[in-house]
């Protein structure tokens, strides 16, 4: 029965992930789920601002993952992943997809603030 259970989810269809990247070039995604989406998005828009090129992407479905996620990952040389726990996206991402991604967590029942995520990105940009 858990076989079946999991080929009938692996045979779900999920839409491709969209990644904003406007140029096509970034070298750092920043890859959220769920409530960090807002704060993703302010950072980004203000990373871009002042001369960043980063990119973003938000999951919509955790399982199955999208089917092209494997390809994204290994488009960007640096994956943030921030998140409101203890980094279990971050840990699935490494397990299935084999990618180093660098978590950004925080667990205190407050969402990310934008300039957190810029600080986070800046210091991922360059270490």
């Amino acid at each position: 029965m858990v076989r079946a259970r999991a080929a009938k989810v692996a045979g779900i269809e999920v839409p491709d992930l969209v990644v904003d990247d406007p140029n096509g070039d970034a070298t750092v995604l920043i890859l959220g789920w769920g409530s960090t989406y807002g704060p993703i998005a302010s950072a980004v828009e203000s990373l871009r601002a002042n001369g960043e090129n980063v990119a973003q992407a938000h999951l919509r479905y955790i399982n199955p993952f999208p089917k092209n996620l494997g390809a994204v990952l290994e488009k960007y040389s640096k994956v943030l992943v921030p998140e409101m726990n203890l980094g279990q996206l971050a840990m699935l991402l490494r397990s299935q997809f084999l990618k180093d991604v660098i978590p950004c967590n925080q667990v205190r029942g407050l969402p990310f603030t934008t300039q957190e995520l810029i600080d986070s990105t800046m210091a991922v940009i360059h270490a």
